[in-house]
């Protein structure tokens, strides 16, 4: 699969319930650019109308997603990825998501990773070009974890 917005491969996987709410269209199963970090649905349908994914019927998406493929500074445990992600894709508005970006990259920390350090590995990498200003970003969020 790639991304609508720039061609880019994405990374599909399965929101844990825990953060679903957080998740594009509170969707199930989401993808990640692994170039513009846009996070997009990716339910599927056989009727043509959004459902659930069940794992035990249907085999995609990968149960242990490859996030190195964003890059070295992206984390690759999915539960410091997934929150990163989700929380990435909610900085395009922080006054209207700031509650759900704090909870995520407290949720980063507290599976062993520094979000922020993550972030600023992201703005450095040169394979990766996010869809929003993280380097403008970053300060901001360092005023929402301290």
């Amino acid at each position: 699969m790639s991304c609508s917005a720039c061609d880019s491969p994405t990374i599909e996987f399965v929101v844990p319930e825990e953060y679903r709410e957080y998740a594009p269209e509170t969707a199930t199963v989401v993808s990640v650019c692994t170039r513009c970090l846009r996070l997009e649905s990716a339910e599927r349908s056989d009727s043509g109308t959004d459902s659930d994914f069940d794992p035990d019927l249907d085999s995609d998406p990968d149960p242990d997603p490859d996030f190195s493929r964003i890059g070295d500074g992206f984390p690759t445990d999915p539960r410091r990825a997934i929150p990163l992600a989700l929380a990435v894709d909610r900085c395009s508005s922080l006054a209207t998501n700031r509650e759900a970006i704090e909870t995520l990259l407290r949720a980063v920390e507290r599976a062993g990773a520094d979000p922020l350090l993550a972030i600023d590995r992201l703005v450095d990498d040169p394979g990766v070009d996010p869809a929003i200003d993280l380097e403008r970003r970053r300060h901001q969020l360092e005023q929402l974890l301290y």
